[in-house]
Parts: C-alpha cells; sequence; structure tokens
C-alpha cells in the first residue's frame, strides 16, 4: 500500500494507544483540521466546567476565604509540571507571570550571580522576545550579547556553542526546540560545554515542554522557563512557568520584587526580605482562573505521559514528510526542519516563496489551519495529544489541492499582524 493511501492513516489511526486521547479536547468543527497545536492547544474538555466552578464556587460563593487553597496554585501546579512533564524536583519549578517576564527575572539573577563577566551568549533564530530582552540586558548593563549563527532549517548546534563559549560568558541562553524549524538542540551537552567554562544556562522550553523529554536532571542545568498555553492546553495568554536548579535557589535573586515572593507575606513589612527556596521567584498576585486552566492541561499530558507523546510526535511528523515528499516537493515546496525525528521536535515547516498567501487561503478555502513565519515558512504543528494521522492525512491532501487549483494566488501578499 502506497504511503499516500488513505488507507494508510486510517491504519495508523487503529493502532494509536493515544487515539483515546482526542476524545478528551473540545473539536466543535468536525471538518476542521488544526495543526497549530504548537502555537495554541485544544481546550481540554473539562476546563470549561473547572473555570465554571471556580467561578460560581470559589470566587462567588467563597470569595476572599478561597484565598486559602488559591495562595498555593503556583506551587503545587508547577509541582505537577515538575513531575508529569519536565526531569525536575518538586520545589523546583513554579507557575508566574509570562514565559518573557520570566526569561527577564532569571536572566537578570543568572547575570548577578557572575558578576565578573561580561557576555551573554545566544543565538539568532532564539525566539525573538527571548533576544530582544537579552538586548535590552546587555544595554542596561553595558555587556556584549554575543549572537551565534545558526542554520534555520538545522538549528544550533553544540558545536557552534562550544567554539563560542569562553570565560568572559556569564549566561548561555538558549531554546531547546527552536519556534521555526522544530530543530532539537542537545539541552544536555550544551549544558555541560558552558558548565566548562563556568557559565551558566538558562533554557526556553515553550516548544519542548509537553512534546518531547526535557533532561533538566540529567543536564544539570541552571534555569529554564516555559510556556503552559501550547502542547501544555493552559489556554490563550495563560501564565508561564519558570525553573531553578534547587541549589541555585539560595544564590539568586531576582530583580522583580513583589510581595508573592516576600518571606512573610502578610507581615506587611516595609523592608523586602526574599522568601526562601523558589518562591522568591514570585512577583504579584497570580492570575487564579488561568492557573486553573493550567492545571486542566497539565493533568492531561501527565497521564499520557511524555515518552508516549514524544513517539506519537515523532510518527506524526515522519507520516507527514513522506506525504509532503510526495505530493508537496514536486509543486516547490522545500523541507524546512531536519529530516532526522531524532533531531526535530513536534512540529515541520516547509518552506515555499508563496507561503503567506498559501496559509491564509488555508485557513479561509479549506479549513486547515496552519500558521506563517518569517522568512516563507509554512509551519505545520500536529500535536500528538488532538492530531490523528488521519488529520495530517487530509491537511496535506488539502494543501495538495489548494496548489495544484492556484486559488492562493488571489490573496494580498501583505502579511496581517496575526501570522
Amino acid at each position: 500500500m502506497a504511503t499516500t493511501d488513505r488507507a494508510v492513516a486510517e491504519e495508523l489511526d487503529r493502532a494509536d494507544p493515544l487515539a483515546a486521547y482526542r476524545e478528551r479536547f473540545l473539536a466543535p468543527e468536525p471538518g476542521l483540521v488544526y495543526l497549530d497545536g504548537n502555537s495554541l492547544g485544544r481546550l481540554p474538555a473539562t476546563t470549561a466546567g473547572r473555570l465554571a466552578e471556580a467561578v460560581t464556587e470559589q470566587w462567588g460563593r467563597g470569595l476572599i476565604r478561597s484565598w486559602e487553597h488559591w495562595i498555593e496554585l503556583s506551587q503545587s501546579i508547577g509541582d505537577e509540571i515538575a513531575a508529569g512533564v519536565l526531569e525536575a524536583e518538586p520545589g523546583e519549578v513554579i507557575v508566574s507571570d509570562s514565559t518573557t517576564v520570566n526569561l527577564y527575572k532569571l536572566a537578570a539573577a543568572a547575570l548577578d550571580a557572575r558578576p565578573d563577566r561580561r557576555v551573554l551568549l545566544t543565538d539568532d533564530d532564539n525566539f525573538p522576545s527571548d533576544s530582544y530582552v537579552f538586548q535590552g540586558l546587555a544595554a542596561a548593563r553595558g555587556l556584549e550579547l554575543r549572537v551565534i549563527e545558526t542554520d534555520l532549517d538545522e538549528g544550533l548546534s553544540a558545536a557552534a556553542v562550544r567554539a563560542a563559549l569562553d570565560e568572559d560568558v556569564a549566561l548561555a541562553s538558549f531554546s531547546h526546540v527552536a519556534y521555526r524549524s522544530g530543530a532539537i538542540a542537545d539541552l544536555v551537552d550544551i549544558t555541560g560545554a558552558a558548565h566548562d567554562v563556568g557559565a551558566l544556562t538558562l533554557w526556553d522550553l515553550s516548544h519542548s515542554g509537553g512534546s518531547i523529554p526535557v533532561p533538566l536532571r540529567s543536564a544539570g542545568a541552571d534555569l529554564a522557563v516555559g510556556c503552559t498555553y501550547k502542547y501544555l492546553c493552559g489556554g490563550p495568554g495563560a501564565p508561564a512557568y519558570l525553573y531553578v536548579r534547587r541549589d541555585l535557589q539560595a544564590q539568586m535573586r531576582q530583580p522583580i520584587w513583589g510581595w508573592f515572593g516576600q518571606r512573610d507575606q502578610f507581615g506587611m513589612v516595609g523592608r523586602y526580605d526574599a522568601a526562601p527556596g523558589l518562591t522568591r521567584f514570585l512577583v504579584g498576585t497570580p492570575p487564579v482562573l488561568s492557573m486553573i486552566g493550567v492545571r486542566e492541561g497539565v493533568r492531561v499530558v501527565a497521564e499520557a505521559g511524555i515518552e508516549a507523546l514524544r513517539a506519537k510526535g515523532q510518527a506524526l511528523t515522519s507520516y507527514l514528510i513522506d506525504l509532503a515528499d510526495a505530493w508537496l516537493t514536486p509543486l516547490g515546496f522545500r523541507l524546512a526542519s531536519p529530516r532526522d525525528a531524532c533531531r526535530r521536535g513536534s512540529h515541520v515547516t516547509l518552506h515555499h516563496p508563496d507561503a503567506w498567501r498559501i496559509c491564509r487561503a488555508l485557513i479561509e478555502r479549506y479549513d486547515v489551519v496552519p500558521d506563517f513565519r518569517t522568512p516563507d515558512r509554512l509551519r505545520l504543528g500536529p500535536a500528538p495529544l488532538t492530531t490523528s494521522y488521519a488529520d495530517v492525512w487530509e491537511g496535506l491532501d488539502r494543501l495538495r489541492r489548494l496548489i495544484e487549483s492556484g486559488a492562493h494566488e488571489s490573496y494580498p501578499t501583505q502579511r496581517s499582524r496575526v501570522t
């Protein structure tokens, strides 16, 4: 049977050990093919009910009395992420703020912990928000921002990082999975290389947490941040998480001092005294309702298991690439992700000179939702928990038919604000 036969997808779905999990997420449009789970995860079926209960009972009836159990949500959900999503210990992960704010807090704390060093190291394919934070820190502190040139399709190499490291580097910060290509950086090797010269590491786990194993403990990683609205299905704008290795927590002091990071929070004293442990990395009052949504997503991911999610992510993306090779390469597409399944996360990127117009036409005319990233890249994210092999087949078949029809050529070349 040919790979392009739909019966292959149906057979793979029948054998899929995670197939039942699709029923635990809302999919109100049966004809929609959603291939953007790497940008915003689907809504868990239990989340709306949990939020309704929190609004009507915990807030509506409990009022301020509910803070007796809300007050520890940042820590308790962080522990669930540590145990079920990341390779980390209880008390090493906490939920707070946005990914960017957490990145700033940890980067500033790391630079303060290496005051005699003058270099912050990153790469030119890191997520733009991360790069902007580093540019601001470097400008404010008079530091050198050293930027490694990275292959946009193949990702960051450990050899390039080793070549850029020296004893002037205070902090090396990279994305574990590249947002554009899905390429996986060698977290263990790169962390070891940084430690060899006495530098700290800070990892962005936004595209890896919930989709691939994250070996923080094995690597001896220092610091990390990640978001909860992609593979963890916490909802749009859901709060992020941060990780600080336990033995570093007492040495670190983050720069935004707020009352949730204060030792005796309700003592209301005038002088700041950082709380012990990871609590010192909190700032202000947490978004309780959003955090309840995060907890629902995290629990489904943890139940499914990271190893099982990784296995399906590799299989789904490999199947997608096989179909792209057969159907789309002859139509002008080129793979812009690592071909080796061990070197990519759970999304695949295809290059096409007309990728923007193709993206818009797919969404508006063919009920297929991918997203677009510069330069000229169509990003396809078949999230393992919520995507079937038949979805991948259908999405690629519709994409092929779109290109053959030329319907995308009627769309404007000017990008909209959201891509």
